[in-house]
């Protein structure tokens, strides 16, 4: 089969709208041969190959084979930088000006890996606003949290994908993490027994109601110290987890039902980088 992708892929419900739709369209196929043709594409958000990769690499545990194809060369040099391409038959070449926060796949089974990931690429990069030694410690553990999550709620056996982009014209730097798991949605159902909408059951995992701690529910998410940096920073985090959609930006939340089921989770983080504020733990 062949699926196109569209114009641009964004940090945006559109986006998230396309790769739930790829999943529903490839979802039955096994020892088949699919194209993803990118000749319309002339936009892609780098970071969004976590999303992308975990939906091809779902494709090619079931033995199918998946050609990307028409990658315009703006769009294959970043894909190539952050070693995307690399996993797909391509070949990865150097980031000289390293925007790129590579894409990884992780087993899941520690988060040790994780953790000198993010270290090594994404906590200490000079363009973050500033940030106490004893704050950047925690948000490190917040954004290692939204990993552990993963292990532990989501139940995948197809491990977990992240990737980022620094984009310096936008100053902006975007973050996200995938799970090919069971779902907010369906954790809450199997083991609080609430049969909630896709994205109410987002709204009860980002509330709090309940924590990993207890019967491996997907509580907080690592979201609460991020969601206050983030609301300070004027930046947005989004999660997409079954058909549910919700976003945090402006201090204000929105949510929405997407036409199809993407068949994990996504946690998506935009970090405004023109930020020149000076941030620590607040001493209360």
């Amino acid at each position: 089969m062949i699926f196109h992708l569209p114009k641009e892929i964004n940090h945006d419900d559109a986006s998230f709208e396309t790769f739930a739709y790829l999943y529903s369209q490839t979802k039955e196929l096994a020892f088949d041969d699919i194209e993803i043709n990118m000749e319309k594409t002339v936009w892609f958000a780098a970071d969004m190959c976590a999303a992308f990769g975990a939906i091809l690499y779902s494709l090619e545990k079931r033995l199918n084979t998946v050609n990307l194809t028409n990658i315009s060369s703006d769009i294959k040099e970043i894909l190539s930088k952050n070693g995307f391409l690399s996993r797909f038959g391509g070949v990865e070449i150097s980031d000289q000006w390293g925007t790129t926060i590579s894409y990884q796949q992780f087993d899941g089974k520690s988060d040790r890996d994780f953790v000198r990931y993010i270290e090594n690429e994404f906590i200490y990069r000079s363009e973050l606003p500033e940030m106490s030694t004893e704050l950047l410690k925690k948000f490190s553990e917040s954004i290692s949290e939204i990993f552990i999550n993963a292990i532990l709620h989501s139940q995948t056996q197809m491990g977990i994908f992240s990737c980022g982009q620094f984009y310096p014209t936008k100053e902006q730097l975007d973050f996200t993490i995938v799970d090919l798991g069971i779902g907010i949605r369906k954790n809450i159902k199997d083991l609080r027994g609430l049969n909630l909408s896709p994205e109410k059951a987002i709204v009860w995992a980002t509330e709090g109601n309940s924590t990993t701690k207890r019967g491996r529910l997907p509580g907080g998410l690592g979201l609460k110290l991020l969601c206050e940096f983030i609301d300070l920073n004027q930046g947005s985090i989004k999660i997409v987890s079954d058909a549910g959609y919700w976003k945090r930006e402006n201090q204000q939340i929105s949510t929405e039902s997407l036409s199809n089921p993407f068949p994990g989770t996504i946690v998506s983080i935009e970090i405004n980088t023109a930020d020149t504020n000076i941030y620590s733990l607040s001493s209360t």
